[in-house]
Formats: C-alpha cells, structure tokens, sequence
C-alpha cells in the first residue's frame, strides 16, 4: 500500500483525500516508479473539479518522476534503477504507481526529478506549440497570455530562443516583472490595461502570428483581435473557464484566421514523437536557453493548499508536490 490523492466526487479542492491505495505488480509491457516528484498543473483541477468527466474513485495526477524499482515481462530498453520523467493521464499523485512503458522517457543525468516534474507536461506543451502547432521562426511576433505561469514561463523563454518578439498578459507587477524576466519583450498587465489597445500599440496595428491562450474564457474572443490576418489562435488551456460555443464566421470577420484547441496528448500518442520532442526540450533545458522555475514545493499531504494557491493564481512557475 502507498499514500495517493483520490477523488470520491469530484468539487473544490476540498474532496481531494489522502488514502492508502494498492500498487500491484506490473503486467507485461509495465513498471512500477516510486515517484520522487510530482507535477502541479492546471489540468489536474479540471479533472478534480468534474470538467473533464471520469469515472470515480481515480486518484488525481498528470506529471511525475522516479525511479523503476521493478518490472514487467516484455519490457525493453527500461531497467529497474532507471530515472525516468513521464506524463500520462491520473494517477500521478501518489507514491508508486504502475505505468507502461510507452509513456516513460529516461532523464539526463543532469536534470533532477524536481525539475522533470516540473517539465514533462509544461515544458512538452511548450515543444509542440512553437516547434509543431504554429512552428515560430525568428522575426515572428507572438502573444502569450498568462505569461507568468508554468507553461507561460516556458513559451516566453523558448520563444525569446527562436528569434520571436514575444508579448506577455500578466495580472499585476509583480508577475509583469517575472514575465519580463522570462524573455518577454513587451508585457501587459491586464489587470490595469486594454491587452488588444496594447497590442496593437506594439506591434505598430500589424498584430501578431500567433497567439497562444491557456486562460480561455476571459480572454477569448478579444486575443482574436490580436492576430494579423491568415495568422493563429491556439486555445490550450481554459483557467478562466472553457470558451463557449461561437460562430465560425467570426474567424472569417477577424481575417480568415486559423484555430486550434491541441492536447499534449495527441502530440505525444507515437513513440517516435515523444521521443523527439523530450530530446528538443531536454536540450533546450540543459543549454540554459529554457530554465524550469521550480517556485513552490508542498508535501503531498498539502495538496489541498497548493490547488487552492494555484486556482487563486498565487504561484508562478512550476510547483512540485514531494511524496
């Protein structure tokens, strides 16, 4: 039996309980990690909170890393001993666990189980909007909201790193000042200005190519009036809230715009991709051009008080829960 996070009904971030669960041994094809670091991210609170329906009791989770301490038959290229950083949906928040083999990536020396936890979701989510939804080349002007937030952090450095003129939304100062330090050449505090007025101050009414939106609801449909004409909107995240249903025209009115709401997991679902885009990111990370703000720890039984900081927008960065 290990300590895990389970959800009985999903709600605020009260349901969440502390239980001992049963491990098992690994079928063919499986190991079972002892986690030594756990992820924090937003999409947990969907799936706490009901958004994303499951079937419950599921323990919470989408991003760890450990160690293989044991394994199953038919298992290649993975060895117990093996420091590995993996993102799979639930079941992270816990001690141990059992996962297949086809999810796991082996870590670099170089690289702590803090800081994996603390990449393997944002910072892959990073990869593939810059390097595949809309591949940013130098000279290209982008928009990131939640500049100041884990995924945000990455996406203004990495974006800094290809050549891009990167703009960030933050709300207030102090995350202004992080996102400044992030690689942000512009930031714009929404709090106290008009994000469109200043975007289109900035980039002198041209707009930008991209914008990449993980808020949702409290920014859409405005960060459409962001984007120069044949340019993209990429909706990866919804923390406000989901964007509601509208009319596809409206893309054709802002100047036949494309849009896109990607998952990480659909960019990661063959082998061969996963494994390209942890060595893109892996490198990014060990060159210094993308560094992992690991902000805030909590132990895994604190984990009531960390969702309720991060739903209050109390952190930056990446936080990581210590089982």
């Amino acid at each position: 039996m290990v300590k895990a996070v389970v959800i009985h009904e999903t709600g605020g971030a009260d349901v969440m309980r502390i239980e001992d669960v049963p491990v098992g041994a690994p079928g063919a094809g499986y190991v079972r990690v002892r986690n030594h670091a756990i992820g924090l991210n937003y999409i947990d609170t969907y799936f706490r909170a009901g958004a994303y329906k499951t079937p419950t009791p599921f323990v919470l989770g989408n991003e760890a890393a450990g160690e293989i301490v044991e394994i199953g038959a038919d298992v290649e290229g993975f060895k117990v001993g093996d420091r590995v950083g993996y993102t799979s949906t639930l079941g992270c928040y816990a001690q141990e666990r059992v996962i297949g083999t086809n999810v796991l990536v082996k870590l670099p020396d170089s690289i702590s189980y803090e800081t994996a936890a603390g990449m393997m979701l944002k910072g892959l989510t990073a990869q593939y909007l810059l390097r595949r939804t809309f591949p940013v080349k130098a000279g290209d002007t982008i928009l990131v909201h939640a500049g100041a937030g884990g995924v945000g952090q990455l996406l203004c450095q990495w974006g800094n790193s290809l050549g891009a003129i990167v703009i960030a939304t933050v709300g207030g100062p102090e995350k202004a000042a992080v996102a400044k330090a992030a690689g942000a050449h512009h930031v714009i505090d929404y709090k106290s200005e008009n994000f469109v007025e200043r975007v289109k101050e900035i980039t002198g009414g041209k707009l930008c190519d991209v914008v990449y939106d993980g808020v949702g609801k409290d920014t859409f449909p405005m960060s459409l009036d962001c984007i120069r004409p044949l340019g993209m909107f990429v909706s990866y995240g919804n923390a406000s809230g989901q964007v509601d249903a509208f009319n596809i025209t409206l893309l054709a009115q802002k100047g036949s715009l494309f849009c896109t709401r990607p998952t990480l997991y659909t960019y990661i679902a063959k082998r061969e991709d996963l494994d390209a885009m942890a060595a893109d990111l892996f490198a990014m990370v060990e060159s210094g051009k993308v560094r992992i703000p690991i902000n805030h720890t909590y132990p895994l039984d604190e984990v009531v008080a960390a969702h309720k900081a991060l739903e209050g927008r109390q952190t930056t960065g990446a936080t990581v829960l210590i089982p």
